[in-house]
Formats: C-alpha cells, sequence, structure tokens
C-alpha cells in the first residue's frame, strides 16, 4: 500500500539548534514532514492553516505552536506568518540547566495536548523581546561558551512557556506535579512497549490509583487516557504516512495480535484502523 501523501524528514540541524525570523509565505508548505527536533513557533501575525498530526489549526495573530519530534505537519500552500521558529533536539536541551527540564516534559511529552498557546499580549510581546534577543546571540560570530548562552536563554522561554497555560505557579512545583511530569517523560520514551498504568507507576514507585488520581488533578484525564492517546497518536502516524500493515504497526506497538490492536483502535477512534486509513486516503486524493 503507497502512502496516502508524500512526507519528507526534517533536515539536520547543526548543533541541534537552530533559531529564524518567518516572515512572508512559509516553506515545506508541498509535502507533510516529519519533525526530527522539537519546535517553538511564536506567531505575531499570520494565516492559513497548520495541520499536526491529522488536526487542523487556522493560524492567527498572538498565538505559539509548540511541535514536538516525530510529530507530522504541513502548512497549506497559502500559509504565511511573520514571528520566530526556534528548533531545538534533545542533545541541544542536555545542555540547559537542569532546572527547566521539568518544562518540556510537561511541554513536548504530551504534544497534543499542548500544541497551541494563546498568550496574552504582554506575554507575546516578552516572548517577541525573548526571541530578537536569541535570534542575535545565535547569529553573532562563534565564541567560546556561545551554546551555554544559547541554552540559557531556551531555558527561559521554556519555563515561560510553561507559566502560560499549564498550571497555576505553585502547583508547578508541587510533589504531585513533580511526580506528572515524570511519568510524561517515560512515557514519551516507552509508549511503544508498556501500555500499562502500573508499568509506569512501578517505576515511579507508586500506587496505580495514585497515578491515575494525580494525572486527573494536573490534566483533567486518567493516567489510562494519556497512556492511551500517546499509542493512538502514533498509530495515527503510521496509518497516515507509513506502508506498515496493520499487523506490522500492532507489532510495533507491541499489541500481541493485530486483532487485538484493532479492537484497541476502534475503541478509542471509533473506526477500525484500515478504514481510518482508508478515509484519509480518499481525503487527500480528491485534494
Amino acid at each position: 500500500m503507497k502512502s496516502a501523501s508524500k512526507i519528507v524528514n526534517e533536515p539536520s540541524i547543526e548543533q541541534s539548534f537552530l533559531v529564524t525570523y518567518l516572515e512572508g509565505e512559509i516553506t515545506y508548505t508541498r509535502y507533510f514532514v516529519r519533525l526530527n527536533y522539537h519546535r517553538i513557533i511564536v506567531i505575531e501575525k499570520g494565516s492559513g492553516l497548520l495541520t499536526v498530526d491529522g488536526r487542523s489549526f487556522e493560524i492567527k495573530a498572538n498565538e505559539i505552536f509548540l511541535l514536538a519530534k516525530g510529530q507530522i505537519y504541513h502548512f497549506d500552500e497559502l500559509s504565511e506568518m511573520k514571528g520566530y521558529q526556534i528548533s531545538f533536539g534533545d542533545c541541544f536541551w542536555e545542555k540547559v540547566p537542569s532546572s527547566a527540564s521539568n518544562c518540556k516534559a510537561v511541554l513536548f511529552n504530551n504534544a497534543e495536548a499542548n500544541q497551541i498557546l494563546k498568550p496574552n499580549g504582554l506575554e507575546l510581546k516578552e516572548f517577541l523581546s525573548l526571541c530578537k534577543v536569541l535570534l542575535v546571540e545565535y547569529e553573532t560570530h562563534q565564541y567560546t561558551n556561545q551554546i551555554d548562552v544559547l541554552a540559557a536563554y531556551l531555558k527561559i522561554i521554556m519555563i515561560k512557556l510553561a507559566n502560560i497555560k499549564l498550571v497555576k505557579e505553585e502547583t508547578f512545583d508541587s510533589q504531585d506535579y513533580l511526580i506528572y511530569r515524570k511519568f510524561l517523560e517515560l512515557l514519551s520514551h516507552q509508549f511503544q512497549t508498556l501500555h500499562a498504568v502500573n508499568d509506569y507507576s512501578e517505576m515511579l514507585n507508586i500506587t496505580s490509583r495514585r497515578l491515575s488520581e494525580l494525572c486527573k488533578r494536573c490534566s483533567n484525564k486518567s493516567a489510562k487516557e494519556i497512556i492511551n492517546g500517546q499509542i493512538i497518536g502514533e498509530a495515527k502516524r503510521l496509518l497516515q504516512f507509513s506502508s506498515f500493515s496493520v499487523k506490522e504497526i500492532a507489532y510495533q506497538l507491541n499489541f500481541g495480535t493485530s486483532e487485538q490492536f484493532s479492537h484497541f483502535f476502534k475503541k478509542n477512534t471509533k473506526t477500525a484502523p484500515a478504514n481510518y486509513r482508508n478515509q484519509f486516503i480518499t481525503i487527500h486524493t480528491k485534494v
């Protein structure tokens, strides 16, 4: 079976970090792109349509998009924007002071829940100012410890992003939220093989019930709902953009049989995997 639409991989970025100023037509408008890096897009002005993992977002002024490594995105060919784009890899993030590591886990390990942020006027002004300074630093002639300076600015931006939407400041550093963030970190690396709540609760040294309760308080979703969401997101990407059979996808996602995977997918999406794939192909055939 052929892929529904042409997909290209994001090209390599030197030192796994890139800052650019966007103005006018957006690149990669013809194809779907699989991200090899995390991306922050701060929009001052814009129009058009951005599709991420099958979800479409109208591009407007005063918005911030967060795209995680592995997600697949596509800009409508008429899309335009003015603003900043920051791309960074996990190896670059390791250079960021450890005190900001939890912000990345919350923002990007559950990317679908945080795909778009809507800062107020003062917040956007602050982000644009930070991005401008970061860009100037990035374009400065290389010098000793420049990477450390860039990482420090990225830390500031990530902390500010986390404070826009996720939780109140007094909750952000609570014990429950620290566990929740660790859960998301574990899930992002192991969801393809570990599907049960107790798999993660044991690694966190707490009961499954407590993990589900604190997830509910921190995200309004149970631990099982969050786990299933990660699996379904990857399953949809594989169905839409790969030629793997349903049986092969079931194997990649650690289901015992294709029937088990199909039952799980249909229970969570109300449609069978084959029907989902065919519907997607039909949609893009008409375009």
